[in-house]
């Protein structure tokens, strides 16, 4: 099963958002990780990579099964871990080889162009404290068919 961590940076009521350039949908920055890695580790690498910035605070978020489906059989499966920094150092490019870079209002994670399950994901990290923990499941064409959320918050 493969492996992605993904980190949504967040400063001044904005935050870092890579638009990919296939759907022009927008994503937290992040990717597959590597052999031996640890989740944090490939968080902070793949951010690294894809906004030539330093993640800052950087904490778990969400842990998610990714289902793709076709005619109720599934045909693709990953676990896809979301991580928060509160703050970067450094300045992100405006364009890299993985799309383009931008700081956004938070707010704009309501209605952005993006996978269901990311925006779920994502307003999550932002807005409410512990950790989620969800399924998604989606077409082919990932149109959003089912999905399970489940929070835990420390006492």
């Amino acid at each position: 099963m493969q492996r992605i961590a993904n980190l949504i940076a967040v400063k001044d009521g904005k935050v870092l958002l890579l638009q990919k350039p296939r759907r022009g949908w927008y994503v937290a920055p992040g990717g597959k990780m590597e052999s031996g890695e640890s989740i944090y580790e490939a968080a902070v690498r793949e951010f690294q990579e894809e906004t030539d910035v330093t993640p800052l605070n950087v904490h778990l978020k969400g842990v998610y099964t990714m289902v793709i489906k076709e005619n109720n059989d599934v045909v693709d499966e990953w676990m896809l871990y979301t991580f928060i920094a509160k703050d970067v150092e450094g300045i992100p490019p405006v364009e890299t080889r993985e799309g383009k870079l931008a700081w956004h209002p938070v707010e704009d994670l309501a209605h952005l162009p993006m996978a269901e399950g990311d925006r779920t994901n994502l307003q999550f990290a932002v807005s409410e404290s512990g950790i989620q923990y969800g399924t998604f499941d989606y077409t082919t064409n990932f149109e959003l068919l089912h999905q399970k959320i489940q929070i835990t918050k420390e006492q």
